[in-house]
């Protein structure tokens, strides 16, 4: 390690900008910095080629072996111990380990991503909500969709509330932020068919093939998709509502058309 340290003060300028970074996304911009916080999800965004820039640990709390493997995986980060008082200052919930790390910011552009040959994407338009689209990437990872692409984000990609909803798959899941308009055009480029998700003019989802290369896009819960998605859509695609109500919360209605996609590839 380059540099092993205990901080006990609270004051200290190193955990001051720790609680700026978690705070204000103004600040991870200008630092190129944002923070992880718990064992398991470190260690998901160091396998997934991420850098450690710093690492604070609280050795009353920290798993010993999980700890060195987060060292071994990134061997020139900055590390510091610091006491149970300050880890609770800086920790946003409680059982996280004792491990949190401001991670070096790798922002991923359209043309970086590397698609399968039949690929299934997962598009959302102006999510507002970190845990909406948290749960959203849990579900994408376990779909095995290729990529989740937010399009005029309304919230910051390195969110803590976003990277503790998602439990890390943030990290695993190829995750691009852009305008709908250049997400329009990639799809389109790649003969991707796009398959909007809304209630007007649109047939039951399972009657759909998403067999084929397939973009699922989804809107806000409170207003839908944009009619810029609607004009590009091949297919316009709805869940039946059976109850009183004529909605689900977002992150459900696109797991379950993820899964939808994954039933039909696998009986094919």
């Amino acid at each position: 390690m380059e540099t092993k340290e205990i901080i006990s003060s609270p004051q200290n300028p190193k955990i001051k900008l720790l609680l700026q970074l978690q705070q204000k996304s103004s600040e991870r911009r200008k630092h190129g910095l944002f923070v992880v916080e718990g064992q398991r999800e470190v260690l998901h965004c160091v396998s997934s080629d991420y850098e450690i820039d710093t690492l604070f640990y609280c050795p009353q709390i920290a798993d010993g072996d999980a700890l060195e493997q987060i060292k071994h995986l990134s061997p020139s980060c900055k590390c510091f111990e610091v006491n149970g008082d300050i880890y609770q200052k800086v920790a946003y919930r409680g059982g996280t380990e004792g491990i949190i790390a401001e991670i070096k910011t790798r922002n991923l552009k359209l043309q970086d991503l590397k698609l399968s040959s039949s690929p299934l994407i997962m598009v959302l338009e102006s999510v507002e909500k970190p845990g909406n689209l948290g749960a959203i990437l849990r579900s994408a990872d376990a779909s095995g969709v290729d990529a989740v692409i937010v399009c005029d984000p309304l919230t910051d990609l390195f969110n803590p509330n976003l990277i503790r909803s998602s439990i890390g798959a943030i990290f695993t899941v190829p995750t691009v932020a852009c305008s709908s308009s250049e997400c329009i055009s990639f799809i389109k480029e790649r003969g991707i068919q796009i398959l909007t998700a809304q209630l007007q003019d649109s047939s039951l989802y399972y009657a759909t093939d998403m067999c084929r290369p397939t973009a699922i896009i989804m809107g806000t819960e409170a207003t839908g998709l944009t009619q810029q998605w609607r004009e590009a859509a091949d297919a316009h695609i709805r869940i039946p509502m059976l109850g009183r109500l004529d909605s689900l919360n977002v992150s459900v209605s696109a797991a379950i058309l993820m899964f939808e996609a994954v039933r039909q590839r696998s009986v094919r």
